[in-house]
């Protein structure tokens, strides 16, 4: 599974942005995708996930201004971001863990969110 993300960029604080994280390659197998972000100087964290049922999960820190959704006919997962804080600036990668034990990752997206 190859993965492409896009939408980053630069946002005032209170701004929304919608990331895009487009799957090719062995999509069937694909059981749950996800985001992550890092910011500079921490490690990668969990951002949301989400199934192949469409079940979600989110982290504390977005619950009520992210939202992570997927478009099967399109092979394309979303992230939308509202209500954006200085805190969300990061890099933000896709993720999709496959077949029995596979994990792929996108090349990530700098996201800035100035105050």
């Amino acid at each position: 599974v190859q993965l492409q993300a896009c939408g980053g960029g630069l946002v005032q604080s209170g701004g929304s942005l919608r990331l895009s994280c487009a799957a090719s390659g062995s999509i069937f197998n694909i059981n749950v995708m996800g985001w992550y972000r890092q910011a500079p100087g921490k490690q990668r964290v969990l951002v949301a996930i989400i199934t192949s049922d469409g079940g979600t999960k989110y982290v504390d820190d977005v619950k009520g201004r992210f939202t992570i959704s997927r478009d099967n006919a399109k092979n394309t997962m979303y992230l939308q971001m509202n209500s954006m804080k200085p805190e969300d600036t990061a890099v933000y990668y896709c993720m999709a863990g496959w077949g029995p034990s596979n994990v792929s990752w996108g090349q990530g997206t700098q996201v800035t969110v100035s105050s």
